[in-house]
């Protein structure tokens, strides 16, 4: 009588028992935490503490720069990580600055009002799907129009000086609510442009910077301490113009102008075109 004998995990007709799936919890825990800190920045733009709505947003911009950084070094990464991380940036740099300026400058506009904040909340989902497209064929060097955490920082970061100044709400003041218009209608184009702004990505990595930079690193952090809002306002109108004046610059020497490149290779290198 012949025994069945035992069939070896490499031969083929074996069905190997799949390995469950779990999730991460340390770099969703991160991206949990912001995506509740632009709840809780939400929340206070309704209950009228607008300071602490900006702050908010600014601490969801941090939180969202250490969840891919925690995650690579954890070597967690994971397709549900990716996509918690896109949609939490949807809210944090998408819903909640166009609420808060909405509910700060714009609400007594009517439906003109709607405008730019409409216009900013389509120009950060639009921004992360293209980025989210895009991400294996872009120079690293830089991004694809504003970054969204810019994008939200420039916005907040106007109602954060001007409630600091004593603006508590611009809806009383005509001049600062087409101020809050306008800037929020540059931030949502911003977004969508194809203006290389620079992503910092190589700095402190494999390549070296000069000792200049250190320096220039170490007064901004003073001038944070000294002035948070208006420092951090001031940092961020320089980087929203930034990436024109590359552009500007980059068309007047006849260089490449665009990020993305002809290949996925080397997309640091020659591969890019007008």
């Amino acid at each position: 009588m012949d025994l069945p004998t035992q069939t070896s995990p490499d031969e083929p007709g074996e069905v190997m028992r799949r390995r469950r799936k779990g999730i991460y919890v340390l770099p969703n825990a991160i991206t949990l935490a912001a995506l509740f800190s632009a709840f809780y920045g939400i929340v206070m733009a309704i209950d009228g503490r607008f300071e602490a709505a900006c702050i908010a947003v600014f601490v969801a911009a941090v939180l969202d720069s250490l969840d891919g950084r925690v995650a690579r070094m954890t070597h967690s990464q994971s397709a549900f990580g990716e996509q918690m991380d896109s949609l939490s940036d949807m809210v944090a740099f998408g819903a909640a600055p166009a609420l808060i300026v909405y509910i700060w400058a714009l609400k007594d506009m009517g439906k003109l009002g709607w405008i730019p904040a409409f216009a900013y909340l389509a120009g950060a989902a639009l921004r992360l799907a293209r980025f989210n497209v895009n991400i294996g064929v872009v120079d690293k060097r830089f991004f694809q129009g504003l970054p969204s955490p810019a994008a939200a920082a420039l916005v907040v970061g106007l109602v954060w000086v001007m409630d600091d100044a004593g603006f508590k709400a611009a809806t009383q003041n005509t001049w600062l609510a087409w101020l809050a218009f306008g800037v929020t209608l540059y931030a949502g184009l911003s977004m969508v442009t194809n203006a290389p702004f620079y992503s910092f990505k190589v700095v402190g990595g494999r390549r070296s910077v000069p000792f200049v930079v250190l320096v220039g690193v170490a007064l901004a952090i003073v001038l944070i301490a000294l002035d948070t809002p208006r420092a951090l306002f001031s940092i961020f109108c320089l980087y929203g113009l930034s990436g024109y004046a590359v552009y500007a610059w980059r068309r007047f020497k006849g260089k490449p102008v665009s990020v993305i490149a002809t290949s996925i290779d080397e997309p640091e290198e020659k591969g890019l075109h007008r």
